[in-house]
This record gives structure tokens, sequence and C-alpha cells, in this order.
């Protein structure tokens, strides 16, 4: 959570997709690795789409709880912007976000490296 001014004012850690779905492998041998992907259909007539479907909508589930929460918390309007290499996928699933931003921390990295050189 980035306040209006820019400052850095908190933020939520929650379980990685990837991370989830190893889980599910490791947890029972019987299921698959599979890839991320919007499923065709909210209900999965095999173990991938199943497993797809959950993950998918599952974590469509949790931006959106997380962002309902954060804005009854901060009690303003503001702008949701959607980070990393799974954002435009999981735009798919919601109108959540405001904006799309895969890149998000290599642009950060570029503004403090150009501040630095600034300063040297």
């Amino acid at each position: 959570m980035v306040d209006h001014d820019g400052a850095y004012v908190g933020g939520v850690i929650a379980p990685g997709v990837n991370l989830s779905l190893e889980a599910l492998h490791m947890a029972a041998a019987a299921l698959p690795h599979i890839d991320v992907a919007r499923p065709e259909k909210v209900i999965g007539t095999n173990t991938v789409a199943c497993m797809q479907s959950g993950v998918y909508w599952g974590y469509v589930g949790l931006i959106g709880g997380i962002v309902r929460e954060v804005r009854a918390e901060r009690e303003r309007p503001m702008k949701v912007i959607a980070t990393g290499g799974l954002a435009s996928l999981f735009a798919q699933g919601t109108d959540l976000f405001d904006a799309i931003e895969d890149d998000l921390t290599m642009l950060g990295l570029v503004l403090i490296s150009d501040f630095n050189k600034d300063r040297a």
C-alpha cells in the first residue's frame, strides 16, 4: 500500500500461486503439476481443469477479498495496480484493476539506479 504522497504504509503477504500448486502436488502425489491458466469453465470435468479452476478462481477471490478489505480500512478512493508476471492473466477474471504493470519491480530498480546516478 502506497499512500497519496508515495510513502509505503504497509502491505499484505499471501502464498503465491506457484507455491500453492506445489503444495497441492506434494500433499497429494496423484495430483499432477499444472500450468496456471484461466479455465474455460468454473466447474472442471477432469483433474487438471478442476485444479486450474480452483487455483485461478481461488486467487481471483483472494485478490478481490483483500482489495475489498483494504478499501474498507482506508475509507478513501484508491487505484489498484496489478503487478507481476501473472497480472494480465488474473486481470481476465476481474474488473478490480485500474492498471496492469507486469514489470513494476524492474521499473522501480531503474528509478533507483537513475536516482543514485544523479547523486554520485
